[in-house]
């Protein structure tokens, strides 16, 4: 854009255009204006809206179990009676750690005694033993799981299993930890489905060093079985509405802490993003954190005429349209009559006024400097 075209597009902002357009109309009366503190009080959040990678996804629920080869027991090759125990249930152990003393039946003075050892390192799950307790071969004294790796197992539904292949990735959530997801490959698929409720396992080794997986957790599967390019997606959570209704906030591009209600037109859904087909561009800021609240807003706090006088340097109506020369007029005489009353100018008055004039100037001086250069 050339000097001359800035000018003239600026003294068009500074004194005024045309009336606002239906659409634009529209929009503003669709647009909620919050100040800084209704803004810090919703706690709003955006994201950028961009053509992305969409992920197909099949989803099941299924729960966290312990996996294969994961799970031991502490037992005595000989018959005895429990002296101590030292493991303690939901409480970590160490590989080969003192978990029971025997005393054992064997003739002696004292008996002899038999220290049992962790088979593994993990945390304890059960203890089934307590001093003076007989104890058999058979007995199942301490139970021990590694919760380092766990096994999380889908039920997915019979018509959907044919979209599944081992490889495939899978986003795993559970409800202790909502903000958390947890990414494994597919090990493998059930080999008989379940006449009960017409589901087939599908199972994922899951690394969990931190140990927040436990055994029985219910969790939320989703199976990434494809993936298109070039799709405009947003988060879920930015989607209001149901039905033919769905609409989304958008960050105004010239109102300050402005966020207009758009109508959208979605398509594909996975668990965490929306295919937007019709209703937003590349770059737009929609909503995400606050969106829902956005929503029981109504028009603000700030009205949408003062809105648009600090946007755009030059009063307005009510509904955000530009003033005509008889509002001007009509103002101003009402301004006159309140100088009549005692009532004083205030210096926004003059800036306005100054400022008009020197972009006026600048206009006249550019066009006559371009005038001169081209003769």
């Amino acid at each position: 854009m050339n000097f001359t075209r800035f000018l003239f597009i600026t003294l068009l902002v500074a004194v005024g255009g045309s009336a606002l357009g239906e659409s634009e109309k529209e929009r503003l009366a669709n647009t909620v204006i919050l100040d800084a503190a209704g803004v810090a009080n919703l706690q709003l959040e955006t994201v950028e809206a961009e053509e992305t990678t969409f992920e197909e996804t099949v989803f099941a629920l299924g729960r966290i179990g312990v996996a294969p080869g994961h799970r031991a027991v502490v037992s005595s090759r000989v018959p005895g009676r429990v002296i101590s125990v030292a493991a303690h249930i939901d409480r970590p152990i160490k590989k080969d750690a003192e978990a029971v003393v025997l005393e054992s039946r064997q003739p002696g003075d004292p008996p002899p005694s038999i220290r049992l050892l962790a088979p593994i390192s993990g945390m304890v799950s059960a203890v089934n033993a307590v001093p003076g307790l007989p104890v058999e071969q058979k007995d199942s004294l301490i139970e021990i799981i590694d919760l380092s790796e766990v096994h999380a197992v889908a039920a997915v539904p019979e018509h959907l299993v044919g979209k599944l292949q081992p490889g495939q990735k899978a986003h795993i959530r559970v409800a202790a930890y909502p903000e958390r997801v947890f990414e494994a490959d597919l090990a493998h698929i059930g080999a008989e489905a379940s006449a009960q409720t017409n589901a087939l396992e599908a199972a994922f080794h899951v690394e969990n060093p931190e140990t927040l997986l436990r055994p029985g957790m219910r969790a939320e599967f989703s199976i990434v079985v494809g993936a298109r390019e070039g799709v405009m997606a947003i988060p879920r959570e930015t989607v209001q509405g149901e039905g033919a209704a769905r609409f989304v906030y958008v960050k105004d591009y010239a109102l300050k802490n402005a966020f207009v209600k758009t109508p959208v037109v979605i398509g594909a859904q996975n668990d965490r993003f929306v295919e937007v087909t019709t209703g937003l561009l590349p770059g737009d800021e929609v909503v995400t954190r606050g969106a829902y609240s956005l929503a029981f807003a109504g028009k603000g706090s700030v009205s949408l005429k003062d809105a648009m006088d600090a946007a755009h340097g030059h009063p307005h109506k009510e509904d955000g349209s530009e003033m005509t020369k008889e509002d001007i007029t009509a103002a101003a005489g009402e301004q006159g009559h309140a100088h009549g009353s005692g009532q004083a100018v205030t210096p926004l008055t003059y800036f306005f006024a100054g400022s008009t004039v020197l972009m006026f100037v600048l206009l006249l001086f550019s066009l006559a400097t371009r005038k001169r250069a081209t003769t």
